[in-house]
């Protein structure tokens, strides 16, 4: 069984930064895309960044593009969020998720299996 733990959240002010890590275990890592998905209060859990199996290939929110950077190390058997020039509206709990789809990518919730607990981050103006 997959288990995801995140870690990295807090508090921050706009224009600072976080990392959120995604720790993984319980099969192999590099069998899994890894995506992040945030949920803001009373709104739906959305798409944010996901990474492809090789690392090769990622997708981000529109809204986030040139801010935030997904990756994954397999050695460490992790996958980070780099969130860089943090806004307000980013404020949310963000979710790890493994998933393993046909295509390369998806950013779709049904793609993945395997959920983390979620971390809060809250951006203060």
């Amino acid at each position: 069984q997959v288990q995801l733990v995140e870690s990295g959240g807090g508090l921050v002010q706009a224009g600072g930064s976080l990392r959120l890590s995604c720790a993984f275990s319980g099969r192999s890592f590099s069998s899994y895309v890894m995506g992040w998905f945030l949920q803001a209060p009373g709104k739906k859990r959305e798409f944010v960044a996901v990474i492809s199996r090789s690392g090769g290939n990622a997708d981000y929110l529109d809204s986030v593009k040139g801010r935030f950077t997904v990756s994954r190390e397999p050695d460490k058997n992790t996958a980070y969020l780099q969130m860089n020039n943090l806004k307000p509206e980013d404020t949310a709990v963000y979710f790890c998720a493994a998933g393993a789809p046909r295509t390369a990518v998806s950013t779709l919730e049904r793609a993945y299996d395997y959920w983390g607990q979620g971390t809060q981050v809250t951006v203060s103006s």
